[in-house]
């Protein structure tokens, strides 16, 4: 019984140590702005509570079939809570993102994780109330009331002032976007107006490729630019290859990254046209370009006013623009391709037969963003 009991202890340890880490986020780092983010900071900190109840008193048994019936109830907790953290904390490190249940999809798995978590420490509970020498049945209907007591109780009021909290931010201007300034009076320049991309930027490229509504593979790039500088890696998962690329360039210092051999001194006698956001900007999002775009209106991007502006481009433009796209063609001939582009999202499509024998009609999709460009960013030299 003794092991036993540690067991469940040591299942109900981690259980609290998911949830401390879980409040602690939402205490520490939720401020949307709204009038009641400290009490949705200390409901958060219920479950908790909850889950030190199942240390304190843990749901111990001595079937063989209800003892791991139990464990699995909080196995399943944890393996619901670990994943739930880790986007909880990509969630709240996005300036953009205002709320903590933005849709029925991402509240669940915390509702899953907070049934478990009741269910474990309300066995417990029932235990510990009726003894051990209680009826199996009794303590197993007092356990299942008290877990549905303690989830209602936890999911209405920390769900009702996270909703209350959202609602009260509806109407509100956020006061920072890492896309740019959220003041509404600002009108965002016309098409043809002035366009900079910033003394530096966060970079995020995602590219997939299709032949005849086939996916061919994809290139996730994410890396930072600081004026002329900037560092990279892209990750290619597609028919020709699987293997990671980079590229950094550090004052006059250029390294190309490759499969099996790391960072290495290149030669390259363009290492600009790898610098992301500036070779767009430099290629595609010139005066030239954008003297006949199709202006949309305005849009409003995670709170930051931006115009919508849509470009016809051709392949060989494209592919001077993205030059990884060749990872996901090759040296296949795009010169009849034509395409568009807006966020910098964009796609273009054409004859597919240089990518695959007997194909009819490719297409490569993107989108590129260029985050919190006003910061001050330093980009290291990679080690040889």
């Amino acid at each position: 019984m003794r092991v036993r009991t540690f067991e469940l202890r040591l299942i109900g340890v981690a259980l609290v140590a998911c949830w401390t880490l879980t409040a602690a986020l939402v205490l520490l780092a939720y401020r949307p702005g709204g009038p009641i983010d400290l009490v949705v900071g200390v409901l958060a900190c219920v479950p908790l509570v909850i889950a030190l109840a199942g240390v304190v008193w843990p749901p111990l048994t001595h079937g063989d079939r209800s003892f791991p019936a139990m464990v699995w109830i909080g196995i399943v907790a944890l393996l619901v809570l670990v994943p739930s953290i880790a986007g909880l904390l990509v969630q709240l490190r996005d300036l953009g993102s205002r709320t903590l249940l933005p849709s029925p999809e991402a509240a669940y798995p915390w509702l899953i994780a907070l049934v478990a978590t009741s269910l474990f420490t309300g066995f417990g509970l029932a235990r510990a109330m009726l003894g051990q020498t209680a009826m199996r049945r009794r303590r197993l209907v007092r356990g299942v009331l008290l877990a549905t007591g303690l989830t209602l109780v936890t999911s209405l009021a920390l769900g009702g002032a996270v909703l209350a909290n959202d609602v009260a931010l509806r109407d509100s201007t956020p006061t920072a976007s890492r896309f740019g300034p959220t003041d509404p009076a600002a009108e965002p320049p016309l098409c043809t107006g002035s366009l900079a991309v910033g003394p530096a930027a966060d970079l995020s490229l995602t590219m997939r490729g299709e032949v005849d509504l086939r996916p061919i593979g994809s290139v996730e790039l994410s890396g930072r630019r600081s004026g002329d500088d900037y560092r990279w890696l892209a990750y290619v998962a597609a028919d020709r290859e699987l293997a990671t690329y980079g590229r950094a360039l550090v004052g006059d210092s250029f390294w190309a990254y490759g499969p099996d051999r790391g960072w290495r001194r290149s030669g390259e006698a363009d290492p600009g046209r790898y610098a992301v956001d500036r070779t767009v900007a430099d290629t595609i999002l010139t005066e030239g370009y954008r003297a006949t775009a199709e202006d949309r209106g305005i849009e409003v991007i995670e709170g930051a006013r931006a115009r919508h502006c849509r470009l016809a481009v051709d392949g060989n433009t494209f592919v001077e623009a993205f030059p990884q796209v060749r990872w996901l063609v090759g040296d296949a001939d795009l010169h009849r391709w034509r395409g568009q582009l807006g966020q910098v999202a964009g796609s273009v499509n054409g004859d597919s037969a240089g990518i695959e024998p007997e194909s009819l009609l490719g297409t490569i999709e993107l989108m590129l963003t260029a985050t919190d460009r006003d910061r001050e960013l330093v980009i290291y030299p990679p080690r040889s």
